[in-house]
């Protein structure tokens, strides 16, 4: 049987160090400063220090996410990022969060970047599935499933999330 990471041809070495990092960072007492060390020896780069990421943080390979400054990440996010994950500028992403760059089915396995724009706003218990973008200043209300692209400047809401709106 094939392991589900060799489907996505990744270094398996990467994905257990990945692991033991996280179950270190989400289970020990550390200052910002620790944390910031430990998430950027995850991520492969250094973390910008204006930027807060809550714990517990959840993510299966690490690498494949880009945090650029000012962002806040709340409490229990989780972020499968074999597809890919760029988080611009000034963003909050709310607890319970989670991003799937991943689409698994009997017949097709595939992967698609997500894409949160500069000071997009997104909700607690957020789910965005792969090939996602989030436009500039929007907001995903909480408890929205983001299917498709958000537009910039716009607010949306539900399962599947639709403009309800105009920012």
């Amino acid at each position: 049987m094939t392991c589900q990471t060799d489907l996505f041809k990744v270094d398996q070495r990467l994905v257990e160090q990945n692991q033991r990092l996280l179950q270190h960072l989400n289970t020990g007492h550390f200052c910002s400063q620790e944390i910031n060390q430990l998430l950027s020896e995850i991520l492969g780069y250094k973390l910008n220090p204006n930027n807060e990421i809550r714990l517990p943080f959840h993510t299966d390979y690490g690498r494949n996410i880009k945090i650029k400054q000012n962002v806040f990440i709340n409490s229990n996010v989780t972020m499968v990022d074999i597809g890919g994950i760029q988080i611009d500028d000034d963003v909050i992403i709310g607890p319970n969060t989670t991003l799937l760059t991943t689409n698994y089915s009997k017949d097709n396995l595939s992967k698609k970047p997500i894409r949160i724009k500069q000071n997009a706003n997104i909700g607690g218990q957020v789910t965005i599935l792969p090939g996602v973008t989030v436009g500039e200043n929007s907001i995903v209300d909480p408890g929205s499933v983001v299917t498709k692209k958000v537009i910039d400047n716009v607010e949306v809401s539900g399962n599947p999330a639709k403009k309800i709106n105009k920012k």
